[in-house]
């Protein structure tokens, strides 16, 4: 394990789920072992490394098995089967308040959190100072700590954890709580502890956090790993999927391609759709070809428009051959028009396609197709929105 911090091999959680109190003691007692209870997987087979120094992000939905995932690891749960090797001393915020005692002042539970890391008294007397100035907490800290806001709460606990000089430290959510300027210092000491070499594992529900603070991130779904790898691509494939899912989900929208015709006796129809390729990097070239047919011998004023829209249904561009003053062939048969975008500055994520065939300046509609296509871009991490726009800065 040189040079590796922390490798977990076939985890899994697995919690038992009664539909009664009284069905655990019905199983604990029944003869023939009956079970009465349903198995939860919060953790199913999970496998990944860590290498020392690496900052890596650990993201998903609530419920996903983040924070079991993190507990194993420092020791506060156990698991169901696997193993987890972790090489060095452990520092974790879990949850506020976790490993406290209320009845202690905040003197004593510096003491009392060293101890449980493993300190010496003498050691932690040396620490105690920089402690108790990251905290700021004044004369609070000789009071005991239930009386402590969550913000004087989220304060020592993260001053304690973050000043004992971990090999890895883990952050479960914990800078949710407390000011912006808190929040600051907080991930500024992070910062500087991890130049200096600690591994940190960073769970958040903030992917734009993850993105800039990370180098690396793993995705739990389910209780399995959806995706390791580069923070900014798998940040944005989450990202993605919720908006999928939002899209899936919703009542107003279908999964497959609508057919929008208003027009009984159809001139004209989309016969064909398809792009040069589905999967891009952020300025490149896209090219989509559209074949339609036109029935009638003649058709004045045909235009043809391509709309985009991004996962939750917002419009981004739409773009037509009226507006964009391109005369297309309008005359009986079947013919082909492309339509190029020569550098694509959207961001990444997943964009859907629509085309439809008009007349009157697009306001009859001869054939719609609603989703007829999509496409997917991803990218490095260098500018936040769904669009990238030219810009200088000058002061």
């Amino acid at each position: 394990m040189h040079g590796t911090a922390i490798k977990v091999t076939h985890l899994t959680k697995v919690y038992k789920l009664y539909d009664k109190p009284v069905d655990r003691l019905k199983e604990s007692l029944h003869p023939l072992k009956k079970k009465y209870h349903k198995d939860f997987y919060a953790l199913s087979d999970v496998s990944f490394e860590i290498k020392k120094g690496e900052t890596v992000g650990i993201i998903g939905k609530n419920g996903a098995g983040k924070s079991t995932l993190v507990s194993i690891i420092s020791g506060v749960l156990t698991p169901s089967s696997g193993h987890v090797h972790v090489n060095g001393r452990i520092a974790s915020l879990l949850e506020l308040g976790a490993g406290f005692n209320p009845e202690y002042t905040g003197i004593e539970n510096i003491y009392l959190q060293g101890t449980l890391m493993g300190y010496p008294h003498a050691e932690m007397e040396t620490k105690i100072s920089e402690i108790l100035a990251f905290a700021d907490i004044g004369d609070f800290i000789y009071q005991p700590v239930k009386m402590y806001s969550s913000g004087m709460f989220a304060r020592l606990a993260f001053a304690v954890a973050i000043n004992v000089d971990p090999d890895i430290l883990i952050v479960d959510e914990v800078l949710s709580v407390g000011d912006a300027r808190f929040q600051t210092k907080s991930i500024k000491k992070m910062e500087s502890i991890k130049q200096n070499g600690t591994t940190i594992l960073f769970v958040s529900h903030g992917i734009e956090q993850v993105k800039r603070f990370c180098q690396k991130a793993i995705w739990i779904d389910q209780g399995k790993i959806r995706q390791i790898g580069d923070q900014t691509t798998v940040g944005d494939m989450y990202t993605d999927s919720l908006h999928l899912e939002s899209l899936e989900n919703s009542k107003d929208e279908e999964k497959h391609i609508t057919k929008c015709n208003t027009n009984s006796s159809t001139q004209a129809r989309i016969v064909s759709f398809n792009l040069s390729k589905k999967q891009l990097e952020v300025f490149d070239k896209l090219v989509v070809n559209v074949e339609y047919e036109i029935f009638d011998g003649y058709i004045d004023g045909l235009l043809l428009g391509i709309a985009i829209y991004d996962a939750e249904r917002n419009y981004i561009f739409g773009p037509n051959t009226y507006l964009d003053k391109f005369e297309i062939i309008s005359i009986k048969g079947v013919h082909t028009i492309q339509y190029e975008i020569p550098k694509i500055p959207l961001t990444a994520g997943t964009y859907f396609l629509d085309v439809g065939i008009f007349v009157e300046k697009g306001i009859v509609n001869l054939d719609y197709n609603q989703n007829i296509e999509s496409f997917t871009i991803s990218s490095d991490y260098f500018t936040e929105g769904r669009v990238y726009i030219e810009h200088n800065w000058k002061q």
